[in-house]
């Protein structure tokens, strides 16, 4: 061996150690200084065939996770619900229904207020469908004890499964029944005509049984707990029992119930509703 093979050997050695680094850099070192065990291939595979994270919980270094822990769970909002309703209030909504009609009293003794109407979306809640409609009821205002001829409107929440009128159907999903006996006339408290209120009404199943004519009188509760509570026609004045709306807004009513919503009226002064 020549003197010069004998002068690069060591040269040799030194340069074949730093590439044997090198490659093991590329391949079993990330990029962070942070190392696999037992090495592992340009691929991420480990040189006994297994991923680098493998079973031992270490840092993938080129994807920046780490193994072995669970992707944080995705947030999620909670569905609204209707405002100005309380618990009670929301508990008395049966779970099917997904159409709600929330007539809000201006006071406990007061005959004038707000109709507006919600459905609900399996996952976003409740939501308004309709404008903030302006609406009347009974002359001397809401009640939790309704008895006939207290001139109050019961408060609750309430099925709305049956209409009708003295007019044809404006193009409800709900029974209609069209009939002369929906005719009246008089006037109201504030001398108001009473003529036309009943040419559109939808009955509020309190003390009746549901799915018979508006009309039918029968009263499931006894007599003395009055009946015939119905939504129909505002006459621009106070109510005996029922909730009023102009005459365009009970025709948009009409159309907007949906019997495969199972849709209820929610009704009362604003501060019973909260409860």
């Amino acid at each position: 061996m020549s003197v010069s093979s004998v002068r690069r050997g060591p040269r040799l050695a030194a340069a074949l150690l730093a590439s044997g680094l090198l490659l093991t850099g590329c391949g079993g070192a990330a990029a962070d200084g942070g190392s696999a065990p037992g090495g592992t291939t340009a691929d991420g595979k480990g040189v006994d065939g297994t991923d680098s994270a493998g079973s031992h919980g270490g840092t993938v270094g080129s994807l920046g996770g780490t193994a072995g822990r669970s992707a944080p769970e995705p947030q999620t909002a909670e569905p609204k619900v209707i405002p100005g309703l309380g618990p009670r209030t929301l508990a008395a909504i049966p779970p099917e229904t997904d159409q709600a009609v929330v007539a809000t009293g201006a006071g406990r003794d007061r005959n004038t207020g707000t109709v507006l109407v919600y459905e609900r979306d399996p996952v976003t809640g409740w939501a308004p469908v309709s404008d903030v409609w302006p609406a009347h009821n009974a002359k001397r205002g809401w009640t939790d004890d309704h008895v006939r001829g207290d001139l109050r409107t019961p408060i609750g929440v309430f099925g709305l499964t049956d209409a009708g009128g003295l007019l044809p159907d404006p193009g409800t999903r709900l029974p209609y029944d069209r009939g002369p006996a929906f005719s009246v006339s008089g006037t109201g408290f504030q001398g108001d005509s009473l003529v036309g209120s009943f040419d559109y009404v939808v009955a509020i199943n309190y003390n009746r049984v549901p799915g018979n004519t508006p009309l039918d009188w029968t009263r499931p509760l006894g007599a003395d707990k009055g009946g015939g509570i119905w939504l129909h026609v505002d006459h621009g004045g106070p109510t005996q029992g029922c909730v009023s709306l102009p005459r365009g807004r009970m025709k948009e009513l009409l159309r907007l119930l949906d019997p495969m919503k199972k849709p209820v009226v929610v009704m009362g002064d604003a501060e019973s509703l909260q409860r």
